[in-house]
């Protein structure tokens, strides 16, 4: 998403170096959506990709954020006659006659999840897509999909400082059979190490989020001092114990990692050979618990549209 200017101002060609850099690393997970910049990132994955055999990636896409000409929200599609147009111009983007794992995005309360896992099935019958995946649910809608067909994967947000998941969400997918793919495992950059006030750039959509804002970042950006002082102890930088705090946390996550450059993915890379055991994972734990954070994941208005936050991660009575 960083490499399509979500976060500001990009370079196409740093991009594509630092795609080429992950494959060669090992990296085969490469995850997108049709609405990053309006369908840029899947041209961008498809020029990163020419001449790679196709087996080289595992391509994820989710579907359903509406977009406008001035690059606004206008809602969300899951109609399945709406994600059948949505694929096949995803397919066209990639270059691609297959996509590895299909999600919708978001949950649409317009129509039953059912409906939706129901038609990306048929496309699996079909041949275009190999396994189906789902966002920011919680466990009811996590339940009722996977009734209608095998969910290999959940993508949510999870990371030192946004550990929700961890009262319900988690729980379920393991009760299933689900996988987790965290986003967000530097909290937008706030975990990495180089945040300071007032760093937006224009264009930067960071600006919009809580966690961001003035009187709540400076809280937050204290919280991360507090993790570079742990970090300076195990000999590596803060954004490494965070990518590598989440790692730790089972095999069933995979952590996604947002660099736009090959230096920041270069970084990231350090935290496979960084090893917590459990007295550095209570430190962390203590360091960051719930209440440290100031400000919400995502503004107000999105928070109360995500089925994974409407009373679905709360702790069990």
């Amino acid at each position: 998403m960083s490499m399509s200017g979500m976060y500001g101002p990009t370079d196409r060609a740093a991009a594509i170096r630092t795609i080429h850099a992950a494959l060669e690393a090992g990296i085969t997970l490469l995850d997108t959506g049709d609405f990053y910049g309006m369908g840029h990132n899947e041209l961008l994955i498809a020029e990163a990709l020419k001449g790679q055999p196709r087996e080289a990636a595992l391509l994820s896409v989710k579907f359903g954020a509406l977009r406008d000409p001035a690059g606004g929200w206008s809602g969300f599609d899951a109609r399945p006659a709406a994600l059948k147009n949505f694929i096949a111009y995803s397919l066209q983007r990639l270059g691609v006659d297959h996509i590895d794992i299909y999600r919708p995005a978001r949950l649409d309360p317009q129509v039953p999840i059912e409906d939706t896992i129901g038609a990306i099935a048929d496309l699996v019958q079909a041949g275009y897509v190999r396994h189906i995946g789902l966002s920011e649910v919680g466990p009811e809608t996590l339940r009722r999909a996977a009734t209608v067909h095998p969910i290999c994967d959940l993508q949510i947000e999870y990371s030192l400082i946004s550990r929700g998941i961890e009262h319900g969400i988690l729980r379920t997918c393991r009760e299933l059979g689900i996988g987790i793919t965290a986003y967000g495992v530097l909290s937008r950059g706030l975990l990495g190490g180089h945040w300071r006030p007032g760093a937006a750039t224009t264009g930067d959509g960071r600006a919009r989020f809580p966690r961001f804002q003035s009187g709540n970042v400076e809280r937050n950006l204290a919280v991360v001092e507090t993790l570079e002082r742990i970090a300076a102890i195990k000999g590596a930088t803060v954004a490494q114990l965070a990518i590598a705090w989440v790692a730790a946390q089972g095999v069933d996550i995979v952590p996604l990692i947002g660099a736009r450059r090959p230096e920041q993915l270069a970084e990231a890379l350090g935290a496979l050979d960084l090893t917590l055991d459990a007295a550095d994972l209570i430190t962390l734990e203590r360091a960051t618990p719930e209440d440290a954070v100031a400000g919400s994941r995502y503004p107000a208005p999105q928070m109360n549209s995500l089925d994974s936050e409407r009373g679905a991660g709360a702790p069990p009575a």
